[in-house]
């Protein structure tokens, strides 16, 4: 069974199917989709069930030629880096569904078509490993989204939605170029033409060029996370947003930044990932305490998490860019994480807009007496996201910050001041919201959380604690494939550069198999030579 390729295509299928539904069945129409995405999660588990914990490459592989003559193929695949995110994709998207059973009324069928085509261009994201297809996915997901945060947003959707879409496509056209110039010389050292990204990791790039390349891939991927400076445009995204477009930009589609930097720009371009570490790292420092600070004044609760989410991504980021295997298996990690607490966050303003609609701190206080159920699951959540000890925060952003301080250990003594400003701005929420005296008559009549919302947040809640008590189910599977990646980009485990051009071994595609290749320096003969069929 083409696992990958089921993942990818059932939920278009589903999709398609659905347009066929009468636009009065609205319970039919959330039913389906719950059903569709519920059974695509299922089927997501068989990753785990046939994983090897040992192989470091791509498992679960699909390929097959799409444009042949230009080198394009559909090739799929899957390794310890991705299998987690497309795990946490899965998840999610049932969990949309029923979070907004009893919300969503205008255009449910359209609602329901915009999110599974969204899921199809998430996981492809994820398991592509030709670039162009990779490419494709990247920018289908951007027009479901738009139209979910411009057809179900907030008074000022249309705005958000605009601004969403210009700084996500400016710097995906600029990827564009990088990968076509990488497919020319690919053809112009293999032999042959190539996108697949196998063959691409062996390439020889002057240092110009590769800082160029650098550039152009990792502006499209530091406006995705979003890195400070680039990150003005997600802020309206959430707070525009319905609560379904909020828990997947925050829980998966920011992911495709901090996952597009670990598996394309540091194997791609090691000397320049290496040159420009302490530019990246400096920005996601600054992304921490800025995302922090903002966070901590914020009067509405969406903003508030909106921001603190800049804030945790700097971690995600600062965690890749020290290099060690530490801080990057950190950093994979807290990607799950995030998508875990800052989602269930978002799911919980959107039940209490839902029952109030008003989102200001000043409208609350005290609800904690009327809805108990509800501050519970809001607590374990926030406490999440601070990074109690015993829930899934703290081993991410303790491994990031420990495998940071081996390189740099200025920026994670810096960093780990916005773990005490989270607990800070997040507790100062809770007190604000949950606790004191019921300010607000209409406070004291709240029906507490549903069973359609309890029902979507206990699958997170036990994530958070079973990654919290036992990170090893999720670390060992990650561990060769980062350990590989550490050889690609020529580095040992503390993060010291082991080599000076263009890292020891690549891997080159050979039929269905993988087979290392030693990497010519650049202006060397073999350099020059077209490369095929062995190693030179």
């Amino acid at each position: 069974m083409p696992i990958l390729s089921t993942l990818i295509w059932a939920p278009v299928a589903a999709a398609i199917v659905l347009a066929f539904f009468p636009n009065r069945a609205q319970t039919a129409i959330k039913g389906w989709g719950l059903f569709v995405s519920t059974a695509v999660f299922i089927i997501s588990l068989g990753l785990l069930r046939g994983w090897d914990d040992g192989r470091a490459g791509f498992q679960f592989t699909e390929d097959k030629p799409w444009i042949a003559d230009w080198g394009i193929h559909y090739s799929l695949g899957i390794d310890g880096i991705s299998v987690w995110l497309v795990l946490l994709t899965t998840l999610l998207t049932p969990i949309i569904f029923l979070a907004g059973w009893n919300a969503i009324h205008k255009h449910p069928k359209e609602y329901v078509i915009a999110f599974l085509i969204m899921e199809t261009a998430m996981i492809g994201a994820f398991v592509a490993i030709d670039l162009i297809l990779f490419y494709i996915f990247f920018e289908l997901m951007l027009l479901p989204m738009y139209l979910v945060i411009g057809v179900w947003g907030g008074a000022r959707r249309i705005y958000a939605a605009i601004k969403f879409f210009l700084f996500t496509i400016a710097g995906s056209l600029l990827m564009l170029l990088a990968i076509i110039y990488l497919g020319f010389v690919a053809y112009h050292q293999l032999g042959e033409p190539s996108f697949n990204i196998l063959d691409l990791y062996g390439t020889q790039l002057t240092p110009r060029v590769q800082a160029l390349l650098f550039f152009a891939f990792s502006l499209a991927f530091a406006i995705k996370v979003p890195l400070f400076p680039l990150h003005t445009w997600l802020p309206d995204a959430h707070v525009e947003a319905p609560t379904g477009g909020s828990i997947i930009l925050a829980g998966v589609m920011l992911k495709m930044g901090t996952y597009g930097f670990l598996r394309f720009v540091l194997p791609f371009f090691p000397q320049s990932s290496e040159r420009w570490a302490t530019l990246l790292i400096t920005l996601s420092v600054i992304g921490i305490i800025y995302g922090a600070l903002v966070a901590w004044v914020q009067p509405d609760m969406k903003k508030l998490v909106a921001y603190s989410s800049v804030s945790h991504l700097g971690f995600c980021v600062l965690g890749i860019f020290a290099m060690t295997q530490t801080s990057i298996e950190g950093s994979i990690l807290q990607m799950v994480n995030h998508g875990l607490s800052t989602g269930a966050l978002f799911l919980l303003v959107g039940v209490i807009y839902e029952r109030r609609h008003t989102r200001l701190l000043a409208d609350y206080g005290g609800i904690g007496k009327t809805m108990p159920v509800y501050a519970t699951f809001f607590i374990i959540a926030v406490l999440s996201s601070v990074g109690l000890p015993g829930l899934n925060g703290f081993v991410g952003e303790f491994l990031i910050l420990a495998g940071t301080f081996k390189t740099h250990p200025t920026a994670a003594i810096i960093a780990a001041t916005g773990v005490i400003l989270a607990a800070i701005y997040l507790l100062w929420l809770v007190q604000k919201v949950f606790f004191g005296p019921i300010t607000n008559e209409e406070n004291r009549h709240i029906p507490d959380i549903a069973w359609n919302e309890i029902a979507a947040m206990i699958p997170l809640v036990v994530l958070m604690v079973w990654i919290g008590v036992h990170p090893t189910t999720f670390l060992r599977k990650m561990e060769p494939s980062v350990q590989h990646l550490m050889t690609q980009i020529g580095a040992e485990p503390g993060g010291k550069m082991m080599v000076a051009q263009g890292g020891s071994q690549a891997h080159r595609r050979i039929g269905s198999q993988d087979r290392p290749t030693t990497v010519c320096e650049p202006m060397s003969p073999c350099a020059s030579e077209p490369r095929s069929g062995g190693a030179q």
